[in-house]
């Protein structure tokens, strides 16, 4: 069963309540929120308390994806702000400290994912393939909404989808970046269970309702 995660980043914030209300009542499960600290990506974004504020306009899964250089730190702020999963960067992190967060998280009754960026290898994550609940895989450079789907990037879901079925692991594989009605096609074929939508979703000439029914 597919899951979709629309992307908090491309909502209209002038027209918030309605477009909260109209992803309230499509069929996607999670809200995406992408979290940029302007140094592991060159953008800026959201901060611990628009995610409360989201939070009480919404029962969805909060999926909260760190694009920070300190990720322990900062899923410490977000747990405490609403979020059911965090996901971290791969490149950020130093040592055995990651394998540490996702213990931390679980401890908590958070779902834990580890994600990277295009130009990292996939065999990178292996490590993590056993602890983890969610692997994030990025179909664009992290940074910024809008950008064109990175169609090599599949290689690394059937490569999890493969990797998942020989180990019998249960993670879920997640892509962000690109996505449409075409690439989320596309995603599900090589093993895709969660995709992410930002401006397809909340800018969809149809309605939010529509573009999320086409995803699935």
């Amino acid at each position: 069963m597919t899951v979709v995660s629309p992307s908090a980043l491309s909502i209209d914030f002038s027209r918030l309540n309605e477009q909260i209300e109209a992803f309230n009542q499509s069929e996607a499960e999670y809200l995406h929120f992408d979290v940029m600290d302007g140094h592991l990506v060159p953008n800026l974004t959201f901060g611990p308390d628009i995610l409360k504020g989201l939070k009480k306009m919404t029962s969805k899964v909060m999926d909260v994806h760190l694009m920070v250089t300190d990720p322990v730190h900062y899923a410490e702020v977000f747990v405490n702000a609403g979020a059911d999963i965090i996901t971290f960067h791969i490149e950020a992190i130093k040592n055995d400290a990651g394998l540490a967060l996702v213990d931390d998280l679980h401890q908590k009754q958070i779902r834990a994912g580890i994600t990277l960026k295009p130009k990292t290898s996939v065999e990178t994550l292996i490590p993590y393939l056993e602890k983890v609940d969610m692997v994030l895989v990025m179909s664009v450079e992290p940074g910024f909404g809008g950008q064109s789907f990175m169609a090599d990037m599949l290689e690394k879901v059937r490569f999890l989808k493969q990797y998942r079925e020989e180990h019998q692991l249960s993670y879920l594989i997640e892509i962000d970046g690109g996505i449409n009605e075409e690439t989320g096609k596309l995603a599900k074929e090589a093993g895709c269970d969660i995709l992410v939508a930002g401006s397809y979703v909340f800018n969809h000439p149809q309605g939010i309702k529509e573009a999320v029914r086409t995803l699935l």
